[in-house]
């Protein structure tokens, strides 16, 4: 198993800062894949950015440029550095981790950008 705790979200003026993280802890080092994704209300869930095990990283193109995901191996964590927010980018931010066939996903932490 795989258990993933996500933080940093909260309430942000448009053009702010927020950097969320992930902490993930269990079964981890077959995970192949790292993932960014959220959930707006009323809309399905969508995937933001992406890190594999090798480091490579991969953007939707609604953030590209002002996101920026990244991994520190040694402490377990992931985050998401966003930069440039607007209102569009209020949502549920989750995290998701593949070993194999399987994904596991964080519980989600509320973004919300206003002024």
């Amino acid at each position: 198993q795989v258990q993933l705790v996500e933080s940093g979200g909260g309430l942000v003026q448009p053009g702010g800062s927020l950097r969320l993280s992930c902490a993930a802890s269990g079964s981890i080092s077959s995970i192949f894949v790292w993932g960014w994704y959220r959930q707006a209300p009323g809309k399905q869930r969508e995937w933001v950015a992406s890190i594999t095990s090798g480091g490579i990283t991969t953007y939707a193109d609604s953030v590209k440029g002002r996101f920026t995901i990244s991994r520190d191996n040694a402490k377990n964590m992931m985050y998401l550095q966003m930069n440039s927010l607007k209102p569009d980018d209020t949502a549920v931010y989750y995290c998701r981790a593949d070993r194999g066939s399987r994904q596991f996903w964080g519980q989600g932490t509320q973004v919300t950008v206003s002024s």
